[in-house]
């Protein structure tokens, strides 16, 4: 058995997770599976699997092999497609990191049509509010927001929303509509200790005027569920991004305030990990939440960033 037909094999026993599964797909025997698993394990030099009587793992060594492998897989059936002329029949696996509140509003309502679109494609959301390693993690594309570290990642800015000061109307009822940036320091505040670039100290622009202030918050919270709950229970204002609001600022569940003032607006961009090429399934996904994107945070101009450290 060739060396190409071994990997496919492995890939397929570890996707799931059955020695007789991957058979199955082959429609070969189980020993040839078993055997085409020892010579690919003969050759490499290492142990890729442990067998037990209740489970099929692999080892760290497997671990990577297998990410490597289903990148080349996959990379050799695109090419293949390709020359075929239907690279837009997208199949197999694409794993998207993404912050949980942003994909929850914003992504996972409007994948239904993409998936309808690529009907043969699996898709697995990694939602997670870290930045987490896209290489280790075998993640084909991540969606970050804010402005991004050095790194030596290839990224697309795909979309930008305004920052804002938000709160309910009955906060603002009880507390006063606040007139200036130095009115906030009379107002309870929730941080958000995750925004990149900002936090507690802010600086708002109107025209030509600069005021930077650090806001005094009893409340500080971690993540954008946490603060869009407290916001909408009347806890007090925060600084947060337009998207993280959205659905409660159109229908006047929450106000923005002090509009004639600006923030640093939060980009959106498309990650694709360090040395691999984006694959056309990454492309074309981030392609599509560009899309959807853009009537509400789309942006004007778009460019390739380069950037020079991991992030």
């Amino acid at each position: 058995m060739d060396r190409l037909s071994a990997i496919e094999i492995f890939i397929r026993v570890v996707d799931t997770g059955s020695f007789s599964a991957a058979a199955r797909h082959f429609d070969m025997g189980q020993p040839a599976v078993s055997k085409a698993i020892a010579q690919l394990e003969e050759w490499l030099g290492v142990k890729l699997l442990l067998r037990s009587t209740r489970a099929l793992t692999t080892t760290e060594a497997g671990r990577g092999f297998y990410q490597r492998a289903l990148r080349a897989v996959e990379e050799a059936d695109e090419a293949v497609r390709a020359a075929r002329g239907t690279a837009s029949d997208l199949k197999g696996k694409l794993r998207v990191s993404a912050a949980v509140c942003f994909a929850r509003l914003h992504i996972v309502p409007r994948l239904p049509e993409f998936l309808e679109r690529h009907p043969d494609l699996e898709l697995d959301l990694v939602l997670d509010d870290r930045n987490i390693d896209l290489v280790n993690e075998g993640i084909d594309l991540a969606l970050r927001m804010g402005q991004l570290a050095d790194s030596n990642m290839t990224a697309r800015r795909i979309g930008e929303a305004r920052r804002l000061v938000v709160a309910t109307p009955d906060y603002v009822k009880r507390h006063g509509m606040p007139k200036t940036p130095a009115d906030l320091l009379s107002h309870r505040a929730i941080i958000y200790t995750r925004d990149i670039g900002g936090g507690e100290d802010w600086t708002f622009r109107k025209d030509t005027v600069d005021v930077s202030l650090r806001l005094q918050g009893s409340v500080k919270i971690s993540a954008t569920e946490g603060l869009r709950a407290a916001v909408l229970a009347g806890m007090g204002l925060a600084v947060a991004s337009e998207w993280a609001f959205s659905p409660e600022l159109k229908s006047g569940v929450a106000v923005s305030v002090l509009d004639d003032w600006a923030l640093p607006p939060v980009p959106l961009a498309a990650v694709y990990p360090t040395g691999r090429l984006a694959s056309t399934k990454a492309r074309l996904f981030a392609s599509y939440v560009e899309e959807c994107l853009a009537p509400e945070f789309g942006l004007e101009r778009r460019s390739e960033l380069r950037l020079s450290k991991t992030a």
